[in-house]
């Protein structure tokens, strides 16, 4: 999952980002709305984590802006204010979900969550063949059998397994389980594919499509 989060109050933004890695999120920040604007139109986020009074772009016309383009996006807005109308506004703009400032960052886990749940292509529990992943709980069993993973190796199989058989490229695994500052030119996914194909056993399940990336085995 691809997480951008949207804060001009510089540490609480970094905070968030690093809380939500270690939560196993790929995520970016932007620290005004213009960056926002910019950023998103490159990228492919899952959830935007939107603060509402941003400088240079307000939050409001931020999420307009994602609404109405084609970012499949989900947005979760954050604001100060605690007034009724205030939260009514923003899920008028078109934000799917509302939380007020402070708030405890177990529930802004949670709601991420829910929000990168909401699309149709990536239910909250997968299964292909004997291979189940609860998305939800973080668990990979095959055959009945639990399989441990990293933060890293979740978001791997995560994002192979959502393409259904559909190939998925190295640069979309460092986009997607990474973040914009990965290193395009590291062996990381590779590493971190032959970690991952180790764990989950034999008969293999991921093979590699010379030159194009990693699918999912069709059996």
């Amino acid at each position: 999952m691809r997480v951008l989060v949207v804060e001009d109050q510089k540490t609480l933004a970094n905070r968030i980002a690093e809380g939500l890695r270690d939560q196993g999120m790929a995520v970016d920040v932007a620290y005004d709305g213009a960056a926002a604007v910019e950023v998103t139109a490159v990228n492919r986020y899952d959830v935007v984590v939107l603060d509402r009074d941003l400088p240079r772009v307000h939050g409001d016309a931020v999420c307009a802006s994602l609404v109405a383009g084609p970012s499949p996006a989900r947005i979760l807005m954050l604001t100060a204010a605690a007034a009724v109308e205030d939260r009514v506004d923003g899920l008028n703009l078109g934000a799917d979900d509302y939380l007020p400032k402070p708030f405890a960052f177990t529930e802004l886990v949670a709601r991420v969550r829910a929000l990168s749940r909401r699309a149709p292509s990536t239910p909250p529990v997968i299964t292909r063949g004997d291979l189940t992943m609860d998305r939800a709980r973080r668990r990979v069993s095959r055959d009945g059998r639990p399989v441990p993973l990293t933060r890293k190796e979740f978001g791997v199989l995560e994002a192979v397994l959502g393409a259904d058989g559909a190939v998925v490229s190295a640069e979309e695994l460092l986009e997607n389980v990474w973040d914009e500052h990965a290193d395009p030119f590291t062996n990381t996914v590779s590493v971190t594919m032959t970690r991952l194909r180790r764990k989950l056993g034999d008969p293999p399940l991921i093979e590699t499509v010379i030159g194009s990336g990693y699918r999912l085995r069709v059996r």
